[in-house]
């Protein structure tokens, strides 16, 4: 059999494409991972048919078990089609015809490919959303652990890279499980526009055939149906939406994979890297590398990338279906695959593959003048205008710096000489418990205020 006998649409032509083209225009290389989609929206399809009486009820039936044959086929390894079969649909719907005959080429009554992939990939993506979703909550139940076992370990706390004031590490791990539970909402908002069906509004203006779309919407677990067909086949907001998502996963697991970078390095020394999640150098036998965090800061690009693409395909497109759409796959399929890859590598770093130095980290609050605003508001709470506190912890800083002393090195007479407000429970005040401590505000770094966010994050995370 030629390949122009083989295709679908060939009787128009009466050539055979070029085979180079065939390649350049295939898609099955990569949609053939909708394939288990493609059938369940097919049978859906055929029960429809059957149920408007398109189709008798036999047919609908001997539709429903083929599409099922050729699912264990797939999975069994049988069904492996080439690039001859152009797309997953074609390749479903050859394999039909062999298995049923003539019945099998009445699937496609009252469907174009055009509804059909918009289909599939709405099923593929809307079961991918659910699983990263369920991957983010595994990453926040890691880091809530990891912030339990932490909240009197204290971490210095920066602006601008410079040490600013010191924190509690349970309060800078909770920041991201922050930022990953907008994440995880934000999935879910894009969930709500992925989960209507273009099924039914064929090529682009629908069908001459008493279908009931609302029927294999609620078959297929669609909350609704498009109501215009020209958006219903052309619409990818719900792509650009969900990798829009994603690319904002990623610029957290990057944030993180950037602090632990650092972190990890000899400077900092705030976390060791366990060998279960480091490689060494080809050179340089005392190193140990963080790749983890590297990869998933550099794979970051990757998702920024498949966005961009999306946005450039989509923005001079004509209505309806182009055949520019056939490029939304190969980058939405790449960036579901990286944030999956991501997120789990992430949380077994978090979760087996780092140790957080506590004793250096709480040293580390204790060498630098990071409690100097908390000398401005001693102060300010004894009366003393905060501005004039705060140029005078100023001249102090300096003089401190000069004579290569800490702000808890000063005598209570030299604190008395800058001003006769400071008493001897100034240490008390500017020690980095108290510090930490003291920042009861509400979403503050204090004991109180993160003990409070602890337990509300185990009733998100565990819910």
């Amino acid at each position: 059999m030629t390949q122009q006998q083989q295709q679908t649409w060939s009787q128009r032509f009466e050539t055979s494409l070029h085979p180079a083209i065939a390649v350049f225009n295939a898609s099955i290389p990569f949609d053939i991972q909708l394939i288990e989609y493609d059938l369940t929206g097919s049978q859906a399809h055929a029960r429809m048919l059957a149920k408007c009486g398109i189709i008798s009820s036999q047919e609908g039936e001997k539709l429903v078990t083929a599409l099922e044959q050729i699912r264990q086929e797939y999975r069994q390894g049988e069904f492996n089609p080439g690039i001859d079969a152009e797309d997953v649909h074609f390749a479903v719907e050859h394999r039909l015809v062999e298995i049923i005959g003539d019945i099998g080429k009445k699937l496609h009554t009252a469907r174009s490919r055009n509804d059909q992939v918009g289909t599939d990939t709405r099923l593929y993506l809307r079961d991918q959303i659910q699983q990263i979703r369920q991957q983010l909550r595994e990453f926040q139940q890691v880091l809530l652990k990891i912030a339990e076992n932490n909240l009197e370990t204290f971490i210095p706390g920066y602006t601008h890279l410079q040490r600013a004031q010191p924190v509690s590490l349970a309060h800078h791990l909770l920041a991201y499980l922050e930022m990953t539970q907008r994440d995880w909402e934000r999935l879910g908002d894009v969930l709500k526009r992925v989960n209507i069906s273009p099924l039914g509004c064929g090529a682009l203006a629908g069908t001459t055939f008493p279908i009931d779309r609302h029927y294999t919407a609620e078959l297929l677990g669609f909350a609704d149906v498009y109501k215009n067909s020209l958006d219903g086949v052309s619409d990818r907001d719900f792509a650009i939406e969900f990798l829009g998502a994603a690319s904002l996963i990623m610029v957290h697991l990057s944030r993180l994979s950037e602090e632990i970078i650092f972190w990890a390095s000899q400077e900092f020394s705030f976390v060791t890297l366990k060998d279960s999640c480091a490689t060494g150098s080809s050179i340089m036998p005392q190193k140990k590398n963080p790749d983890v965090p590297e990869l998933v800061r550099g794979k970051t690009g990757r998702v920024f990338g498949h966005l961009q693409a999306m946005l450039v395909i989509m923005k001079g497109l004509p209505l309806a279906y182009n055949k520019d759409l056939q490029e939304d796959k190969e980058g939405l399929f790449d960036a579901v695959n990286t944030v999956k890859s991501c997120l789990q590598a992430m949380t077994i770093l978090m979760a087996e593959g780092l140790e957080f130095s506590t004793q250096r980290l709480n040293s580390a609050v204790d060498e630098d003048y990071s409690n100097a605003t908390d000398v401005a508001d001693y102060l300010a709470a004894k009366g003393v205008p905060f501005r004039e506190a705060y140029n005078l912890v100023g001249k102090v800083v300096r003089t401190c710096l000069a004579g290569g002393k800490l702000l808890k090195d000063l005598t209570l007479e030299e604190w008395r000489e800058l001003h006769p407000a400071f008493d001897e429970d100034i240490y008390q005040a500017i020690s980095p418990k108290q510090v930490v401590a003291a920042r009861n505000s509400f979403g503050g770094t204090g004991f109180t205020q993160v003990k409070q966010a602890i337990l509300a994050a185990h009733s998100i995370v565990n819910s």
